[in-house]
């Protein structure tokens, strides 16, 4: 048996093997996703809290947390290990952050994938093939204005990216099952946001560093944070 060309063909099998096992990876983070502790208690707060704030340092995994979160109530995939608020149906979302700058560099980076290469639309906290559509916005580089998300129930989400630059103006209407704060946000954009949610009985997660000290919001948490408060907010 000549056997001088089946080595190499072998390792070619091996290495595109090795690829599409590594793409399907890279698109399906959320299955793989294990929060540590103070993640997990901030994801199982949902359950009892409208209003939550993971506030922490840098870099501690308070965004990575946010954004997954929301990926599982985008999709209705939630982990055996999840005990946190359940959306049973396809929604309509907020993420949002300071600026579009910003937003797309974090927010939109970890939900959606890099910005820069769209072929990586979809290697982010929301499974790639759960991604129905994406809609860009008509200014800025690589700025996406929503995504169309599919849900387990057979129907679809609906996720919008917003910022706190836009004012609150550009907040009001809508109504929404939840919003993502990352970064804080000034007193009367959080306000707008939460009222979005109070048709549906929605919820709010805020995920920062308090740069800006002890800040209306930040003391808003503290004051109410209490297992007495009837705000029902959740203080990390």
């Amino acid at each position: 048996m000549n056997s001088s060309g089946y080595l190499p063909r072998l390792r070619r099998r091996a290495l595109i093997l090795a690829r599409e096992l590594k793409r399907r990876r890279d698109r399906n983070r959320l299955s793989r996703y294990r929060p540590y502790t103070r993640q997990r208690e901030f994801h199982d707060a949902g359950a009892v809290h409208r209003e939550r704030l993971f506030m922490a340092g840098n870099q501690l995994g308070k965004t990575v947390a946010g954004s997954f979160e929301l990926a599982m109530h985008l999709t209705g995939r939630y982990p055996s290990w999840w005990r946190g608020r359940r959306f049973a149906e396809g929604g309509r979302y907020w993420a949002a952050g300071e600026t579009r700058v910003s937003t797309r560099d974090t927010v939109q980076k970890l939900l959606v994938g890099e910005p820069e290469r769209s072929a990586a639309w979809g290697c982010g906290a929301i499974p790639g093939e759960a991604i129905l559509g994406i809609h860009r916005a008509s200014s800025g580089a690589n700025i996406l204005d929503a995504v169309s998300v599919a849900h387990v129930s057979g129907g679809a989400s609906t996720l919008l990216f917003k910022t706190y630059e836009q004012g609150r103006a550009k907040w009001q209407g809508d109504t929404l099952n939840a919003v993502w704060f990352d970064e804080e946000p000034p007193v009367d954009i959080y306000v707008e946001g939460l009222t979005r949610t109070n048709a549906t009985e929605g919820m709010v997660m805020l995920t920062f560093t308090p740069l800006k000290g002890m800040s209306e919001v930040v003391r808003m948490f503290l004051d109410e944070a209490s297992p007495n408060s009837d705000q029902g907010k959740e203080m990390r």
